[in-house]
């Protein structure tokens, strides 16, 4: 019984692994279940036994990708020996997309105009997923007195609402003067929502303009440092 379980999730994962790489080199679109089926080398039949369609195999490529960053944010909170500040900036870290790399291909394909639901899905199921990760965070820096909130588990849901929308480069093409400034203003609201005091996230400004592929001036680069 546990060979026959082993051997469906390694199907699934093909599939998976067969559909997120044609997406990523031909875009969603063009990418159809017959390509699929063609990479994978199976039949139709097969393929519907997992997915009923190529928007479930869709959704199942952004549950994977939000599941990788939840292991790696719950291996941080886990951390003892790390700060519930230094916490918070790993995680945010850990999620950021590698240049070139599969998410960061992918995160493309989500910021075309036909793909709009899919990129809201995602954001959505991203923040759901993180968020009692990082309400228990913060809610530790609470109890160390690092942070002054009454509601940790929705200051952290404000947080990552507004940093996706703000920083999403489908919704707002900033200048790099113009995403410096929103980088700035979010660290500064960022400390305002958990109540810590000015400076706590200034380490943070360097994460976010990594993500963004924005500069900092040498000055505020030397102070995250």
């Amino acid at each position: 019984m546990a060979r026959i379980v082993k051997e469906a999730d390694e199907r699934r994962n093909e599939i998976l692994d067969a559909a997120e790489t044609l997406i990523t080199e031909k875009g969603y679109s063009k990418t159809t279940i017959i390509d699929i089926l063609n990479q994978v080398g199976i039949a139709k039949g097969t393929f519907y036994y997992y997915f009923k369609s190529k928007e479930e195999v869709m959704d199942a490529i952004i549950e994977r990708f939000i599941e990788q960053d939840v292991q790696k944010a719950r291996l941080i909170a886990m951390d003892k020996s790390i700060s519930p500040v230094r916490k918070i900036c790993r995680i945010i870290a850990a999620g950021q997309p590698r240049t070139d790399g599969p998410k960061d291909r992918m995160i493309e394909e989500f910021h075309l105009p036909a793909n709009a639901l899919m990129h809201e899905k995602s954001i959505v199921r991203s923040i759901l997923a993180l968020s009692p990760i990082l309400g228990e965070i913060a809610s530790q820096g609470v109890k160390e007195r690092l942070f002054s909130t009454e509601h940790p588990l929705e200051a952290m849901q404000i947080l990552l609402v507004s940093g996706q929308i703000l920083f999403d480069s489908s919704m707002f093409t900033w200048t790099p003067c113009e995403m410096e400034q929103k980088i700035n203003g979010f660290i500064e609201a960022m400390e305002a929502v958990l109540g810590a005091e000015k400076g706590t996230f200034e380490p943070m400004k360097q994460i976010l303009a990594a993500g963004s592929g924005c500069i900092l001036q040498e000055s505020e680069s030397r102070r995250a440092e």
